[in-house]
């Protein structure tokens, strides 16, 4: 089997189009995620076609930077490779490996950064390891994904029966939801955000990253901040941003009378109905772990959702 990365071949256009096809494509692959990382962190992105025997097999984004013609040099490779449908075996997946090893290989000045976007198993960190490729701590990365195809009945009675129980204590409580796609409760969310992140002492992304990514997502209506209200007044709210045929949880924020209300698990719920008449088929809620933020991942997957567990981080 033959695999080629072929590099910044297609206009942005055509690489949409593609990325669009593909399902539960994660955010660290998309166009205007590397558009809004590369100038804060002073990188550049390439964009690759991956061929399988000559036919076109799926994309992959990397960032890079480098200095003194690259002999110091970054590679980042996120969540990747995206199959387009009929590819995306573990057979496609050793070939693309090869071939990414091949031309990065490991040496003296490259750091290397590479979270394989493949169910993890005894197999696939064989074939990562025999590549050349490294774990750093020997843990998986996790997420949750909700499929948003089935009709809403049926997402909502995958939702577990506590969670069920606290969406209709808010529908009663007379909880709202207002949706807004321009940006303008950008500097509230981050206010909030901020503070809370400061109080909890949480990892996230930064303010600076956060306005980054609304700048570009914004302007083309892939952005989404939705608000709870009780009685005119903010409780609650969460920021998605929305990338081919999915969307992803970005960050959150609830009062201490949103928890009283359960406003969080009816954000969540009446995300699902939104996102879904956008026709977005599959949301990430995002990372999570059994260490710092287990009730997190309780949580997460209380709400329908399905965990995805991932090789981790490879060097």
């Amino acid at each position: 089997m033959n695999c080629k990365i072929k590099w910044n071949t297609l206009p942005r256009k055509d690489w949409e189009e593609r990325f669009a096809r593909i399902p539960r494509s994660s955010i660290l692959q998309s166009y205007d995620y590397a558009r809004a990382i590369c100038p804060i962190y002073r990188q550049r992105a390439r964009w690759g076609v991956i061929e399988i025997d000559g036919v076109e097999a799926g994309l992959v984004q990397l960032l890079e930077a480098g200095i003194l013609k690259n002999m110091i040099h970054a590679m980042m490779c996120d969540r990747a490779p995206l199959w387009l449908k009929g590819f995306g075996s573990i057979e496609h997946f050793e070939a693309f490996t090869a071939a990414l090893a091949k031309e990065f290989p490991r040496r003296l000045g490259r750091k290397r950064r590479f979270i394989p976007e493949i169910q993890s198993n005894p197999r696939v960190l064989e074939i990562l390891e025999r590549h050349g490729f490294k774990p750093t701590t020997g843990k998986n990365y996790e997420t949750i994904w909700v499929d948003l195809r089935p009709d809403e009945e049926e997402i909502f009675a995958n939702i577990h029966s506590r969670q069920r129980g606290a969406i209709r204590k808010a529908e009663k409580a007379e909880l709202s939801a207002e949706w807004d796609s321009e940006g303008k409760h950008l500097p509230w969310l981050l206010k909030h955000y901020e503070i809370d992140q400061k109080h909890k002492n949480y990892e996230g992304a930064s303010s600076q990253v956060i306005r980054a990514l609304a700048k570009t997502h914004a302007p083309q209506g892939k952005m989404l901040i939705a608000r709870v209200l009780k009685d005119r007044k903010p409780i609650a709210a969460i920021m998605i941003l929305c990338h081919g045929q999915s969307a992803t949880y970005q960050i959150g924020w609830t009062s201490e009378e949103g928890r009283k209300n359960a406003a969080h698990p009816f954000l969540l719920w009446q995300a699902y109905q939104y996102l879904k008449e956008q026709g977005i088929m599959d949301f990430d809620l995002g990372g999570v772990n059994d260490e710092s933020a287990n009730g997190v991942k309780t949580f997460k997957q209380g709400m329908g959702g399905a965990l995805e567990t991932l090789p981790g981080l490879y060097i």
